[in-house]
């Protein structure tokens, strides 16, 4: 929940589940009030899985209300047309069904999982709570609770710390500068005023998407998602304003120290922050990723191998401006020679990546791929993956081909990713440690200079 523009790119994966082949097509609808609704027909369970898209999601905050977009969606099922959050929950067990409601950067989705033959009962519930959410206070004061209790809570685990210092030092004033869920500021203050703005802003039929997958043809779903669709009426011409897509300035090479006295270990994440609408370079990101993650998770570097506790790396796709980044934890007095071989293979995949190791990168991307899946798993990859194509605005065919696309990339693709998000003379490094056991060796490798920041300056409040 407290996901930010490093920890969020391990949460979300590094690609969307492209895979789910043999894949039926997709047979787009429109109800009467233009409601779009992607239908896939799927026939070995007798079971539904549906998601509304919107595409508002945390980028699209008002100024000084960040956490509006993640809270709404929260409070869809605390209690919606005339029942209560309780009587929510209870119809749902009764059906045997889900429904949730989930806010990344660039949408929101309500999603709905039911037995096929409980379908127009569900639908019922679906429509209320996307339609007509009560925003009880009650469940708004428990929520919001909960929420500042994960902010405080962030401030006690290192690598939130990590995660959000090194958004703050990355996109400086821009949303993604501060966790999706928002600040301990601006959810004091949010209102059920503003769920209510940002809900007849955001969720409109003409600019929503319905995606439905299950046992069941177009002539058999269309008439009942006509009955409890159909009707939904934008009230005015408003809209939620989009996220700022542009990129923040580019700045030089960074180093930000927040001290933990007495830390056994070192949380390091570095990482850059590339051009917006990254999509268009969705497959070189990913070969680049796999040559990045093949040479810190190898036996090549002693130090990474001896004195780190694995490394991650991953891009977080998003229409705003997209961020790589590494991170890792290391031994406290080892944390020089780990920052140290962690950007030596940085820079040294910036420079080039030999046409062998390409290969074997691509060729590895390729072979992970998933072959067979559950049948309940393709549904949710399926949905995964038209979710990608509605909110980034691709072509249907954008993940047909996936094998043949990663196979396309060719050294002058990854070399063009790679100096957008690991120019070492433009990299963000956080460090979140013991100063008096860690300073001396990070100042030893003469990276610049080093900004001191408090647990209290990473969540202040966001400007």
């Amino acid at each position: 929940m407290l996901a930010t523009a490093s920890s969020h790119a391990q949460q979300r994966g590094q690609r969307p589940d492209a895979g789910a082949a043999p894949a039926a097509p997709v047979q787009k609808r429109q109800l009467s009030n233009g409601l779009r609704v992607w239908i896939v027909e799927q026939h070995e369970l007798p079971v539904a899985q549906m998601s509304l898209v919107v595409p508002a999601g945390t980028d699209a905050d008002p100024p000084g209300k960040y956490g509006t977009a993640s809270l709404t969606s929260a409070m869809l099922t605390e209690g919606a047309g005339a029942r209560s959050a309780v009587e929510i929950a209870d119809a749902l067990d009764a059906m045997l069904a889900n429904l949730s409601a989930t806010t990344d950067v660039d949408s929101t989705s309500l999603q709905l999982y039911v037995p096929v033959l409980r379908v127009p009962e569900a639908l019922a519930l679906m429509a209320d709570a996307a339609q007509r959410p009560t925003f009880p206070t009650g469940e708004l004061e428990t929520l919001r609770q909960q929420r500042l209790g994960t902010l405080r809570n962030a401030r006690e685990n290192p690598d939130a710390v990590a995660a959000l210092a090194f958004a703050r030092s990355s996109y400086g004033t821009h949303r993604s500068s501060a966790p999706l869920i928002g600040t301990a500021d601006s959810l004091r203050t949010l209102a059920v005023g503003d769920l209510r703005a940002f809900h007849a802003a955001a969720y409109r039929p003409d600019t929503s998407t319905l995606i439905v997958i299950g046992d069941f043809t177009p002539e058999q779903v269309l008439p009942q998602l006509e009955t409890h669709f159909g009707k939904w009426q934008a009230p005015g011409a408003g809209r939620a304003a989009a996220g700022t897509a542009q990129a923040p300035p580019r700045h030089a090479r960074q180093v930000i120290f927040i001290d933990t006295p007495g830390a056994p270990q070192s949380r390091i994440v570095i990482g850059g922050v590339g051009p917006a609408n990254s999509m268009a370079s969705f497959f070189p990101m990913q070969v680049l990723n796999t040559v990045v993650k093949g040479r810190l998770t190898s036996d090549r570097s002693p130090a990474l191998r001896d004195f780190t506790a694995g490394v991650r790396s991953g891009f977080d796709m998003r229409k705003s401006a997209t961020p790589f980044v590494v991170s890792t934890a290391a031994q406290a007095d080892k944390t020089g020679e780990s920052l140290k071989a962690l950007l030596d293979e940085l820079a040294g995949v910036a420079k080039g990546v030999p046409a062998d190791e390409l290969t074997r990168a691509k060729d590895e991307y390729t072979r992970d791929f998933p072959k067979t899946f559950e049948a309940a798993g393709r549904i949710s990859s399926r949905l995964r993956t038209l979710q990608s194509l509605i909110v980034y605005g691709l072509p249907d065919d954008y993940y047909a081909n996936y094998a043949s696309a990663i196979q396309a990339v060719g050294e002058a693709d990854v070399q063009r990713v790679a100096g957008q998000y690991i120019d070492p003379d433009h990299l963000t490094i956080v460090i979140v440690g013991d100063r008096k056991t860690v300073e001396p060796a990070i100042r030893a490798l003469n990276l610049g200079s080093i900004t001191a920041m408090t647990v209290d300056e990473v969540f202040a409040p966001a400007k």
